[in-house]
Protein backbone atom coordinates (compact mmCIF):
# COMPACT_ATOMS: atom_id res chain seq x y z
CA UNK A 1 0.00 0.00 0.00
CA UNK A 2 1.42 3.32 -0.92
CA UNK A 3 1.47 6.14 1.76
CA UNK A 4 -1.19 8.54 1.47
CA UNK A 5 0.05 12.30 0.43
CA UNK A 6 0.23 14.84 3.00
CA UNK A 7 -2.41 17.54 2.88
CA UNK A 8 0.45 20.17 2.50
CA UNK A 9 1.95 17.49 -0.35
CA UNK A 10 -1.73 17.64 -2.40
CA UNK A 11 -1.78 21.29 -2.77
CA UNK A 12 1.24 21.99 -3.57
CA UNK A 13 1.06 19.33 -6.58
CA UNK A 14 -2.20 20.43 -7.52
CA UNK A 15 -0.88 24.30 -7.56
CA UNK A 16 2.14 22.91 -9.81
CA UNK A 17 -0.58 21.73 -12.03
CA UNK A 18 -2.45 24.35 -12.06
CA UNK A 19 0.92 26.74 -12.44
CA UNK A 20 1.82 24.98 -15.91
CA UNK A 21 -1.66 24.90 -17.19
CA UNK A 22 -2.31 28.72 -16.79
CA UNK A 23 1.53 29.74 -17.49
CA UNK A 24 1.61 32.62 -19.55
CA UNK A 25 3.58 32.33 -22.68
CA UNK A 26 7.02 34.50 -23.04
CA UNK A 27 6.05 36.12 -25.95
CA UNK A 28 2.80 37.58 -24.64
CA UNK A 29 4.50 38.72 -21.72
CA UNK A 30 6.62 40.74 -23.52
CA UNK A 31 3.92 42.29 -25.68
CA UNK A 32 1.96 43.00 -22.78
CA UNK A 33 5.26 45.01 -21.24
CA UNK A 34 5.44 46.59 -24.53
CA UNK A 35 2.25 47.97 -24.34
CA UNK A 36 2.38 49.04 -20.82
CA UNK A 37 5.77 50.99 -22.02
CA UNK A 38 4.85 52.11 -25.13
CA UNK A 39 2.27 54.07 -22.95
CA UNK A 40 4.74 56.02 -20.67
CA UNK A 41 6.76 56.56 -23.70
CA UNK A 42 3.82 58.11 -25.43
CA UNK A 43 2.81 60.20 -23.06
CA UNK A 44 5.97 61.82 -22.58
CA UNK A 45 6.43 61.94 -26.63
CA UNK A 46 3.12 64.23 -26.92
CA UNK A 47 4.57 66.17 -23.82
CA UNK A 48 7.86 66.78 -25.25
CA UNK A 49 5.90 67.69 -28.37
CA UNK A 50 3.86 70.28 -26.78
CA UNK A 51 7.04 71.58 -25.06
CA UNK A 52 8.85 72.29 -28.54
CA UNK A 53 5.49 73.71 -29.35
CA UNK A 54 5.72 76.31 -26.19
CA UNK A 55 9.26 76.90 -27.14
CA UNK A 56 11.23 74.21 -25.80
CA UNK A 57 13.37 76.12 -23.24
CA UNK A 58 13.75 75.75 -19.72
CA UNK A 59 13.28 79.53 -18.99
CA UNK A 60 10.13 79.45 -21.11
CA UNK A 61 6.74 77.33 -20.83
CA UNK A 62 7.82 74.62 -22.79
CA UNK A 63 10.41 74.10 -20.14
CA UNK A 64 7.27 73.66 -17.60
CA UNK A 65 5.43 71.24 -20.06
CA UNK A 66 8.30 69.07 -20.12
CA UNK A 67 8.29 68.77 -16.13
CA UNK A 68 5.08 68.65 -16.01
CA UNK A 69 5.10 65.29 -18.87
CA UNK A 70 7.83 63.78 -16.66
CA UNK A 71 5.64 64.05 -13.51
CA UNK A 72 2.37 62.95 -15.37
CA UNK A 73 4.72 59.53 -16.86
CA UNK A 74 6.11 58.74 -13.16
CA UNK A 75 2.53 59.00 -11.75
CA UNK A 76 0.98 56.79 -14.21
CA UNK A 77 3.65 54.11 -14.19
CA UNK A 78 3.59 54.03 -10.57
CA UNK A 79 -0.76 53.99 -11.33
CA UNK A 80 -0.24 51.52 -13.58
CA UNK A 81 2.72 49.30 -12.39
CA UNK A 82 1.93 49.20 -8.81
CA UNK A 83 -1.27 50.46 -8.12
CA UNK A 84 -3.37 48.80 -11.15
CA UNK A 85 -1.02 45.36 -10.60
CA UNK A 86 -0.89 45.71 -7.06
CA UNK A 87 -4.94 45.62 -6.30
CA UNK A 88 -6.30 44.18 -9.96
CA UNK A 89 -3.14 41.76 -10.47
CA UNK A 90 -2.60 43.59 -13.90
CA UNK A 91 -0.75 45.99 -15.66
CA UNK A 92 -2.78 48.03 -18.82
CA UNK A 93 -0.63 45.49 -21.01
CA UNK A 94 -1.09 42.38 -18.74
CA UNK A 95 -4.66 43.46 -19.06
CA UNK A 96 -4.88 43.96 -23.21
CA UNK A 97 -2.98 40.70 -23.26
CA UNK A 98 -5.17 38.80 -20.88
CA UNK A 99 -2.74 37.83 -18.23
CA UNK A 100 -2.36 38.38 -14.56
CA UNK A 101 -0.25 38.82 -11.77
CA UNK A 102 -0.49 36.84 -8.74
CA UNK A 103 1.11 35.04 -5.89
CA UNK A 104 1.95 31.44 -6.39
CA UNK A 105 -0.78 30.46 -4.04
CA UNK A 106 -3.22 32.28 -6.35
CA UNK A 107 -3.96 35.56 -4.83
CA UNK A 108 -3.34 39.15 -5.62
CA UNK A 109 0.14 40.54 -4.69
CA UNK A 110 -0.53 43.45 -2.81
CA UNK A 111 1.13 46.48 -2.97
CA UNK A 112 3.98 45.44 -1.17
CA UNK A 113 4.64 42.85 -3.49
CA UNK A 114 4.41 45.00 -6.51
CA UNK A 115 6.27 47.60 -5.29
CA UNK A 116 9.07 45.15 -4.68
CA UNK A 117 8.64 42.72 -8.49
CA UNK A 118 8.57 46.48 -10.12
CA UNK A 119 10.80 48.62 -8.54
CA UNK A 120 13.51 46.59 -7.25
CA UNK A 121 12.97 43.07 -9.48
CA UNK A 122 13.23 44.89 -12.60
CA UNK A 123 16.29 47.16 -12.60
CA UNK A 124 17.78 43.57 -11.03
CA UNK A 125 16.40 41.63 -13.98
CA UNK A 126 18.20 44.75 -16.28
CA UNK A 127 21.18 44.86 -14.27
CA UNK A 128 22.35 41.41 -15.52
CA UNK A 129 22.14 42.14 -19.10
CA UNK A 130 17.89 41.58 -19.29
CA UNK A 131 19.08 37.66 -18.17
CA UNK A 132 16.50 38.23 -15.65
CA UNK A 133 13.60 38.71 -17.92
CA UNK A 134 14.75 36.05 -20.47
CA UNK A 135 14.51 33.32 -17.08
CA UNK A 136 10.49 33.28 -17.74
CA UNK A 137 11.25 31.69 -21.33
CA UNK A 138 12.89 28.78 -20.11
CA UNK A 139 11.97 28.51 -16.29
CA UNK A 140 9.24 25.35 -16.02
CA UNK A 141 6.75 27.96 -13.82
CA UNK A 142 7.83 30.70 -16.21
CA UNK A 143 9.06 33.02 -13.87
CA UNK A 144 11.66 36.07 -14.40
CA UNK A 145 13.88 36.96 -11.61
CA UNK A 146 11.29 39.88 -10.59
CA UNK A 147 8.69 36.64 -9.89
CA UNK A 148 11.10 34.92 -7.90
CA UNK A 149 12.17 38.21 -5.73
CA UNK A 150 8.65 39.06 -5.18
CA UNK A 151 7.13 35.54 -4.81
CA UNK A 152 4.43 35.64 -8.23
CA UNK A 153 3.94 34.74 -11.26
CA UNK A 154 2.18 35.39 -14.60
CA UNK A 155 -0.46 33.26 -15.65
CA UNK A 156 -3.19 33.38 -18.29
CA UNK A 157 -6.62 35.11 -16.84
CA UNK A 158 -9.11 32.60 -17.33
CA UNK A 159 -11.89 34.88 -16.06
CA UNK A 160 -11.47 37.27 -18.48
CA UNK A 161 -10.89 34.95 -21.12
CA UNK A 162 -14.41 33.71 -20.18
CA UNK A 163 -16.19 37.01 -20.27
CA UNK A 164 -14.34 37.07 -23.97
CA UNK A 165 -15.69 34.10 -24.92
CA UNK A 166 -19.53 33.97 -23.90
Amino acid sequence: MLPRKSTGARVRTLNAARTEQLRAPFALRCGALLIDYSLLAGILAFSTIFAGILGGNARTAGGAANTLGWLIVAGAGILNFVVFAGTRGRTLGKWATGLRIERTNGTVPGMGRTLLRHLIGYPLSLIVFGIGFLLAAFDAQGRALHDRLAGTLVVWDVEQRRRIVR
